[in-house]
């Protein structure tokens, strides 16, 4: 099943439960995938790829717009930030732990023979290619920075 095959129904057994959470965060993926599907080049179609780049932008803006409202002491806004990335997480491969992460980066690090921080865009690279979905680009470049660092 495709990933808007599986909102759509999702979409409809959250408007059945009238879960007004859950109904808010498959509309915007429903939105941004017909978003994606209709933009130049797209001819309609979209690569699994690509439906889970589009899944960690959406979580990505949520995550931004969360920081900023803790910051606000918006809670109320923040609470229906989180509630929104706890239902798109749900569609996204499962996620490394950290020090998962750490260990294949080590490897990466090793196999590109960076040395030193002027590397990390070599690094970053293959990293982002091979745990595409994975692992948050964020979190990546923070052990990254670590491991270059020592």
């Amino acid at each position: 099943m495709s990933l808007e095959q599986q909102i759509m129904a999702d979409l409809k057994t959250a408007m059945l439960a009238k879960d007004e959470k859950a109904l808010r965060a498959l509309r915007a993926i429903k939105a941004a995938i017909i978003l994606a599907k209709t933009s130049e080049g797209a001819g309609g179609e979209i690569k699994p790829e690509e439906e889970i780049k589009l899944l960690q932008k959406l979580i990505k803006q949520r995550k931004d717009s969360l920081e900023i409202y803790q910051q606000q002491n918006r809670s109320d806004l923040a609470e229906k930030e989180q509630d929104e990335i706890n239902v798109i997480e749900k569609f996204l491969p499962k996620q490394m732990g950290p020090e998962e992460l750490k260990g294949i980066l080590e490897k990466i690090v090793a196999e590109t023979g960076a040395s030193s921080m002027a590397d990390i865009g070599k690094v970053m690279g293959v990293a982002t290619k091979q745990l595409a979905g994975k692992a948050d680009g964020k979190t990546i470049n923070v052990i990254v920075k670590e491991l270059l660092s020592k």
